[in-house]
């Protein structure tokens, strides 16, 4: 599920960092008393009543020239972008001020629910002062006060009211996949010869793809597909792109709309750093992935560069041994007709289902194969096993003290799942429970 997006605007110095800080309970924004601390747009999630959400803080808007007032406004307009809900801060001490003014002016262009909340309201006096505010046009101000916590209850009220319905577009025979890796390894590309039109834009350029991008298709044997082309994933700090946070959202949420990943590396240029952590997000949530390993058409290659190639990948990529590796060329189509097929087969293997008969039958091989182990005297015993969940396929084993199931056994018992069972592309998660 994509969760909701809340952005916090307004001009400089209104305290928009400090109510940031309170919403998600934690100081990771800067706080300072001048204008200008917040430069960059911070993300964090936050909870309210049950409603889980992003939240974005930003920099304050100015029209002043100067580059950093402009990259300042692009940030936050970036932001309001992308927010399903946008609270605009103002401050009682100041009043409404021109800013004030030009900000709202900028909101009612968006056409987004937007919350006003008067900040610095710290006593009664104060809270009284916030009538002026209505002449901006953007309904009842609410005021609070974000270094006391005043008000900040009735303002996330209000921000929850205004979510936008869950939707879900997708259909129950419809397989979503999105396409991620670094910048410039050719995913537009892949996309493009898959949907056999030019759907998105490619250009032998960094970065090019800003959005995440759903296109349904269907392939020659009549199954749906939901593309997700995504922006390149660039590592921290590298690269200082006004939309690179922006972009970097959008990637994780395709990752979480997806029942399956494709991971795309350059095999002109190798595999790199960024590649594996790019790799780790997809890992992190759960989903099938796949390996493409696209320019195969480029490098110089012998009879066994291929096989070579693939220990290279397994030996920089163990925790993804599960994932089967394809090598393709977006310039010439070489083997891109064995993706769609290939995500099939992975979503397949992360919804099966497998009767607790079955698992318990191999759990009974599994112990005579393997003595469950050992520890301070205490040996582990195995009672049963059942399937609880998929998406990834997930099951719980029944013991006499969780803490003796060492990780070794388990990880062999998820190898005789996988050496009994069709789980090519999907992690598998066992979870070990005390028999009641």
């Amino acid at each position: 599920m994509v969760l909701p997006v809340v952005a916090i605007v307004g001009r400089p110095n209104v305290g928009k960092s400090t109510l940031f800080n309170r919403i998600i309970n934690e100081r990771l924004a800067i706080v300072e008393d001048e204008p200008g601390v917040t430069r960059d747009r911070n993300y964090a999630p936050a909870e309210w009543m049950g409603h889980k959400f992003d939240l974005i803080d930003t920099g304050g808007i100015t029209w002043e020239d100067g580059r950093i007032e402009e990259e300042i406004r692009a940030q936050a307009e970036i932001a309001i972008e992308e927010a399903d809900v946008i609270v605009m801060l103002t401050s009682v001490v100041n009043g409404v001020t021109d800013l004030d003014e030009r900000v709202a002016q900028l909101l009612y262009k968006t056409k987004k629910p937007v919350i006003l909340a008067v900040n610095k309201a710290d006593n009664p006096e104060q809270r009284a002062n916030i009538y002026d505010f209505y002449s901006l046009g953007l309904g009842d101000p609410i005021p609070v006060s974000g270094s006391h916590g005043t008000g900040i209850g009735d303002l996330l009220d209000e921000i929850i009211a205004k979510f936008p319905e869950e939707k879900d577009n997708k259909s129950d025979d419809t397989i979503s996949f999105s396409v991620i890796g670094r910048p410039n390894v050719g995913k537009s590309s892949i996309v493009n010869k898959l949907l056999g039109e030019n759907r998105v834009i490619v250009a032998n350029e960094e970065g090019t793809t800003r959005d995440a991008i759903d296109t349904p298709f269907t392939d020659d044997e009549g199954d749906k597909f939901r593309l997700i082309d995504t922006a390149g994933i660039r590592r921290r700090g590298k690269v200082y792109e006004k939309t690179e946070k922006y972009s970097v959202m959008r990637a994780l949420s395709a990752i979480e709309r997806s029942d399956v990943v494709c991971l795309v590396l350059d095999a002109s240029t190798g595999i790199r750093e960024q590649d594996k952590r790019v790799a780790g997000y997809a890992h992190e949530a759960g989903r099938g992935i796949i390996i493409v390993v696209n320019k195969w058409d480029m490098p110089k290659k012998n009879s066994g560069s291929a096989k070579d190639f693939e220990q290279v990948i397994r030996q920089e990529f163990q925790y993804l041994d599960y994932a089967p590796i394809l090598f393709v060329s977006a310039k010439t189509g070489q083997r891109l007709d064995q993706i769609p097929k290939m995500v099939k087969r992975v979503n397949k293997n992360q919804t099966q289902r497998i009767q607790s008969s079955v698992l318990n039958d191999l759990l009974f091989e599994a112990s005579k194969l393997v003595p469950t182990p050992m520890i301070k005297g205490k040996r582990l015993r195995v009672y049963y096993m059942t399937q609880v969940a998929t998406n990834p396929p997930t099951f719980v084993v029944f013991v006499n003290d969780p803490e003796l199931m060492h990780f070794s056994y388990e990880r062999f018992l998820i190898n005789q799942l996988r050496d009994n069972f069709d789980f090519t592309g999907t992690p598998i998660k066992v979870i070990a429970r005390k028999r009641k």
